[in-house]
């Protein structure tokens, strides 16, 4: 359920013209072709006939049943359409309709910070490595349109890509062919060793976390469009980006720890040799 009190819903019914069962100048069509292509719903599936068969309720039951960014998104295309729309006709937009259209506009924007995965930040773009930004990019855009479960494939590919670079960075031996779960089991096992993490059960976490991974190997092969396969429900899909992402942040949070404490041994060992040098009676 969206997180709409009774003002934003009454805002929202007055501007996108409610009333009466329509919505905008949308026919059913047309509606039912816009919400597909936005978020991916098919407004006229009975999981959307709570409130009755119009455009209107249909769109109330939306609001009802999805999550606040499912709704903030189809939200901010509807107001992106009528702005267009007005534009085309060399329409006069009143300063009523903008008062509006800006109170909306907030309302979207409020329910697109609640995306459905906590911690997609941490799949980014890499400056230097085309292939790496391009299938960061893919994999956002198919939270974006809230669609986890077609990305499965490739969040373990990112995922392969992330470790395998951490432990190159670390020199680290590992082979080509091995599996996601081998790649992360030697770089936990590096960093347990090197004492960076402090807790007993952040230790455990992270093993029990490798045999997490190697499930990820199933249903990368079996449960995703790696292959022709039956695609994984949508709940369990966002449930593994959710565990995966953050499992990327905490490293992340390991990484930067190891870089600043690098920093730290570089500026010593040049204060040392700085005074070697110093010390010399020449």
């Amino acid at each position: 359920m969206a997180d709409l009190n009774r003002r934003e819903k009454l805002k929202l019914e007055k501007f996108f013209e409610m009333e009466g069962g329509y919505v905008l100048d949308f026919s059913n069509r047309t509606l039912s072709n816009f919400v597909f292509e936005t978020i991916n719903l098919e407004l006229y599936s009975d999981n959307y006939a709570e409130f009755g068969e119009s455009k209107a309720n249909r769109l109330r039951a939306i609001w009802q049943k999805e999550n606040n960014y499912t709704v903030g998104k189809l939200t901010a295309e509807m107001l992106e359409y009528w702005r267009d729309k007005k534009l085309m006709s060399y329409g006069q937009i009143t300063q009523p309709e903008q008062n509006l259209f800006d109170e909306c506009n907030k309302i979207a924007s409020k329910l697109m910070e609640d995306t459905i995965v906590e911690e997609i930040d941490v799949i980014r773009e890499v400056v230097d490595d085309r292939d790496f930004s391009l299938l960061a990019k893919s994999i956002r855009e198919s939270i974006e349109k809230n669609e986890p479960e077609v990305a499965l494939d490739r969040l373990h590919t990112y995922v392969i890509k992330f470790i395998r670079q951490l432990c190159e960075n670390h020199k680290i031996a590992i082979s080509k062919d091995e599996s996601l779960n081998a790649l992360f089991g030697k770089y936990v096992k590096f960093i347990v060793a090197n004492e960076k993490v402090e807790s007993q059960m952040t230790e455990r976490i992270l093993k029990y976390s490798i045999h997490v991974i190697e499930a990820f190997n199933d249903i990368r092969n079996n449960k995703s469009f790696a292959h022709d396969n039956p695609i994984l429900n949508y709940a369990e899909s966002v449930l593994i980006f959710n565990n995966v992402t953050n499992s990327i942040k905490f490293i992340e949070s390991v990484e930067k720890k190891i870089e600043q404490e690098n920093k730290k041994e570089k500026v010593a060992n040049a204060e040392t040799e700085t005074e070697f040098w110093n010390d010399l009676p020449f």
